[in-house]
């Protein structure tokens, strides 16, 4: 498997790294960006738009609109700064922001719990492939549903 190595961040160095991903991008980090993304950030598995808010609003003492986050989540994901687990409708913070390349996502059916995959060459495959039968392919979405080793 040819992996794709990059330094994993956390905390305050994740908000850090995702705050200049996003101001280079050409966006403005506000208080509202930074509090839906570090609330994403603190699931240990992929977080609705309605948990997020829930979150944030629990946080902020007054009520933070879904459609809010979904507009704010649409926005990381364009950045970098999140990756929607299609199959979930649900997203992750992404944990090398500065880095831009495809992912897979192993998604546990039991637990939910969502472990992150890089492998160049299956998404390289697949983007050869889909350009192969004349298509543009724009963002690959790779996903494997099953049991993770815990619940197995």
């Amino acid at each position: 498997m040819a992996t794709h190595h990059h330094h994993e961040r956390e905390g305050a160095d994740l908000s850090n790294a995702a705050q200049v991903t996003l101001e280079k991008a050409g966006e403005q980090w506000t208080a509202m960006r930074a509090s839906i993304f570090d609330a994403l950030a603190g699931f240990d598995k992929p977080a609705s738009a309605y948990d997020i808010a829930e979150a944030v609003s629990k946080a902020q003492g007054r009520r933070v609109a879904a459609n809010s986050v979904y507009r704010i989540l649409d926005l990381f994901v364009s950045a970098n700064l999140a990756r929607r687990v299609e199959s979930a409708n649900a997203y992750v913070a992404n944990a090398h922001p500065d880095c831009l390349h495809d992912c897979i996502f192993l998604v546990c059916d039991s637990c939910g719990g969502t472990t992150h995959l890089d492998d160049d060459v299956i998404t390289r495959t697949v983007r050869s492939a889909a350009t192969g039968a004349g298509f543009q392919p724009v963002r690959p979405v790779i996903e494997v549903r099953g049991k993770c080793a815990d619940c197995d």
